[in-house]
């Protein structure tokens, strides 16, 4: 077993599976955080969908697809968060309208071609040992200008996040930082897709963000605990199903609610049901 170990680790498509994989989890862990906080994780959902109209119309037409799949991802969280600012629809109903157009501009395409040289079903499950070196690099990339906006506007976001009218009379930016959020948060989506696929793309942001607010500790403990939670579960998904030939989306995922079940269990075993998010203790106050 461990030398079958040992024979993956020294491949180079498995080290770029574990580097590439490690550091979606940190990013969708990071963003992830914020995103339950807002009560937004729907919206990160909706994201992920659409974009599988994206990856079918760079298929299509010959487009990295993952490029494409960028592009609708921000259009469709910046419209609708532009839907639910004016009225035009409310948060549910705007996410529904962009999910089907999303999925219909996919099925169109899919209509259109003649049959994909690449299979659609790796971008809905995730093909994360078929990442490459250009996969890894664009990661990388995108991944340390992401975790470094979070890191250098980490009290404005959490000041957003707890209180969004009081940050904007304190002299907040809030409008521009939530367009920068959407953005960030559609860029993780179409990394992360890499990784576990359209449909578990929600699962890798919530889940150890709900794992680690069972600490009941302060944000920076919450929010570190969330990006160890993410990685130790990509880590062992992909050990785990390179070593006895399971999906990794699959394993990754599971690890993931595991841990969560585990810290409910010890934490809240025999008592009184709470907040489903409980509080986190900050009450630091920010200024600009």
């Amino acid at each position: 077993m461990f030398g079958d170990l040992f024979t993956l680790l020294g491949m180079s498509f498995f080290q770029r599976a574990l580097i590439g994989g490690c550091l979606v989890s940190v990013i969708c862990a990071a963003i992830g955080l914020f995103v339950v906080l807002r009560k937004e994780s729907m919206i990160g959902d909706s994201a992920a969908h659409i974009s599988f109209g994206g990856i079918a119309v760079g298929l299509l037409l010959g487009v990295q697809p993952m490029i494409m799949a960028t592009v609708f991802s921000v259009a469709a969280i910046l419209g609708m968060d532009f839907m639910k600012k004016r009225g035009i629809a409310q948060s549910d109903s705007a996410m529904a309208i962009f999910m089907a157009m999303g999925f219909s501009v996919g099925l169109i395409a899919i209509g259109l071609s003649n049959g994909f040289s690449i299979s659609i079903m790796d971008y809905l499950f995730g093909s994360i040992l078929t990442i490459s070196g250009s996969d890894l690099a664009v990661i990388s990339v995108l991944g340390i200008a992401v975790l470094s906006a979070i890191f250098i506007l980490l009290k404005e976001f959490i000041a957003m996040t707890f209180d969004s009218i009081s940050s904007k009379m304190n002299g907040i930016p809030t409008e521009l930082l939530s367009v920068l959020f959407n953005v960030m948060m559609a860029v993780t989506v179409v990394l992360t897709i890499k990784v576990v696929g359209i449909i578990l793309v929600l699962a890798l942001m919530v889940v150890p963000s709900l794992a680690a607010l069972q600490l009941k500790t302060s944000f920076r403990k919450t929010l570190l605990a969330a990006v160890m939670f993410g990685a130790f579960s990509t880590f062992t998904g992909i050990i785990v199903s390179g070593m006895v030939d399971l999906p990794a989306a699959g394993v990754i995922v599971f690890t993931d609610v595991a841990i969560l079940l585990l810290l409910v269990a010890y934490k809240h075993l025999g008592k009184e049901p709470g907040n489903a998010v409980p509080p986190i203790k900050e009450t630091k106050t920010f200024r600009t």
